[in-house]
């Protein structure tokens, strides 16, 4: 079990680390969404918005990449992976499968620092 939590660590650290430096970078090319969705992404870049989710989402990701303070990657990820996936339920559904993918694997490592979350939890 530990070397699958090490996978999911690096590869949930990996992602984000990637698509968050892709902010500021532009090395992966993507084309914008058409409707609502675009409307709510270009809401994001004209705001600047965007660049402190890619922020938190670099910090996060390089914290669970370290594998020092995981909890603390997984909270600043948290809301992060939050709104991806309410994006894709609600405003461009084809991305789900990933965004799904990717909340599974957030959710195992939660459970795996469970002890360090305890204290939300309790009464």
């Amino acid at each position: 079990m530990k070397i699958l939590t090490i996978i999911a660590r690096s590869l949930l650290g990996l992602t984000f680390v990637v698509f968050g430096l892709n902010a500021f970078l532009h090395f992966i090319p993507m084309s914008p969404p058409q409707g609502l969705a675009g409307d709510f992404m270009k809401a994001l870049f004209v705001s600047h918005y965007f660049y402190v989710v890619a922020v938190l989402q670099i910090a996060g990701g390089a914290i669970c990449l370290l594998g020092r303070f995981v909890p603390l990657g997984l909270t600043l990820l948290g809301p992060v992976i939050v709104n991806i996936l309410l994006f894709h339920i609600f405003l461009d559904t084809k991305g789900l499968p990933i965004a799904v993918a990717v909340s599974v694997v957030a959710l195992f490592l939660v459970s795996r620092n469970r002890q360090a979350f305890s204290g939300l939890l309790r009464p």
